[in-house]
């Protein structure tokens, strides 16, 4: 059975495939993965895709795919196969002992399965119709649901919107290295989507030899402004990257969004220290497991630290408050690279008139008034203004008039 989760550089031929690797630090496995096809090779896999057995792909794979090709989920040069797939499940790992938390999959029906086999290639179908990819295919297997969602998300409520999601998946799952023939772009957001190749040159253009990372699917609030400064007095750059990827319907478009991180960059934060770009990943919504991903795919972009708030990548009550830092201690640091950055629930202090934790705080419980996206989201959906305590007041604006033109 062949595996597609081998570094490049482990095999001969790995210049062939393999980008430069620029950067404060090694990508993830030890070479950053390209498996974009271009010029003459993209023509020619092109002309032969006619005649090829097809799979349908939504938004969700769409986003795996294109961050396999530009080598985001590098060690990765294909879906997993079933030997990977089940080290992920079961041991939080590669087969190689490197350790990963989220499977990448390519589901397909039973009946696209019956059009194909083992060795042969298959053409990945974008939602537009327009063909995204080859895939040599190297294994098709049964997905073992109530152990893939109890491992990844830890439960099996339907509510879950990572678990209804992969309940909406195809049965079977195929494995095999890709090549990519789509766009350079998915996101709409051309200019800020900077593959991980281009941010490792950014960041050794800038001299930047420490970078922090910050995941986020909402607009930057004050807590966030707050983790990002902190962290921003220890290290050399900061790589604001918020997911703009398929989310929850009541999460704030990724349109909204960019304009409130632009807004507030280019307002409250020193230019020279500060890198917006865009990751086009769908959200799993997956707390503990998905901050590892989250993680890995940073490093890969070659950022060295890895801010992990509250709740990192939760939704509702599945998750504790700080499972998603715990989970750091379960694997193997030296291999993981990336350096975590933990920090504790912060807050408006009335006391000192401030952001602050409970460790620089003064002030009672009744004293602090706590921030999140959740809150921002129901004030704006009754029309009310987020005041200066939650988000900064030309980051409201941008908000109100989103909403009011939204209905």
């Amino acid at each position: 059975m062949t595996t597609t989760m081998t570094a490049r550089a482990e095999r001969p031929g790995a210049e062939t495939n393999a980008r430069e690797t620029t950067g404060p630090i090694p990508p993830y496995g030890g070479t950053l993965v390209n498996r974009v096809a271009d010029g003459a090779e993209r023509a020619s896999l092109l002309a032969g895709a006619a005649p090829l057995p097809t799979i349908a792909i939504g938004e969700r794979i769409l986003s795996d795919l294109y961050l396999l090709a530009v080598g985001a989920f590098s060690p990765l040069e294909g879906f997993m196969d079933e030997a990977t797939y089940d080290a992920v499940l079961d041991h939080m790992t590669l087969p190689d002992g490197l350790p990963w938390s989220i499977p990448v999959v390519l589901p397909v029906t039973d009946s696209e399965a019956a059009s194909f086999e083992p060795g042969d290639r298959v053409a990945l179908i974008a939602p537009d119709g327009e063909v995204a990819a080859l895939v040599d295919v190297t294994d098709v297997y049964e997905r073992d649901l109530a152990r893939e969602i109890a491992s990844v998300y830890g439960t099996e409520d339907l509510a879950h919107p990572g678990v209804a999601a992969v309940h909406a998946l195809g049965s079977r799952y195929v494995a095999g290295p890709i090549r990519y023939v789509y766009g350079s772009d998915i996101t709409g957001f051309a200019a800020e989507n900077l593959t991980p190749a281009e941010t490792r040159r950014r960041f050794d253009e800038l001299g930047w030899r420490t970078v922090v990372a910050f995941q986020t699917r909402n607009p930057i609030h004050r807590a966030h402004e707050y983790l990002q400064k902190c962290a921003l007095e220890v290290v050399d750059g900061l790589l604001v990257h918020p997911l703009v990827g398929e989310t929850k319907s009541d999460d704030i478009p990724a349109d909204i969004r960019m304009e409130c991180y632009r807004t507030i960059l280019d307002l409250y934060y020193p230019k020279d220290r500060v890198l917006l770009s865009v990751l086009p990943a769908a959200m799993r919504y997956a707390g503990p497991r998905e901050a590892i991903f989250h993680a890995i795919i940073r490093r890969n972009y070659g950022c060295t630290h890895f801010i992990v708030g509250r709740d990192h990548a939760g939704v509702g009550n599945y998750y504790g408050t700080y499972d998603a830092q715990e989970i750091f201690e379960t694997v193997d640091r030296d291999l993981l690279g990336i350096q975590p950055l933990k920090f504790e629930h912060s807050f408006w202090c009335t006391v000192t008139g401030q952001m602050a934790s409970a460790k620089t705080s003064p002030s009672t419980p009744e004293q602090r008034v706590f921030l999140s996206g959740t809150k921002v989201r129901e004030m704006l959906s009754r029309g009310e203004r987020p005041p200066a305590e939650f988000t900064r007041p030309e980051v409201a604006d941008v908000l109100m008039k989103a909403y009011r033109n939204r209905g």
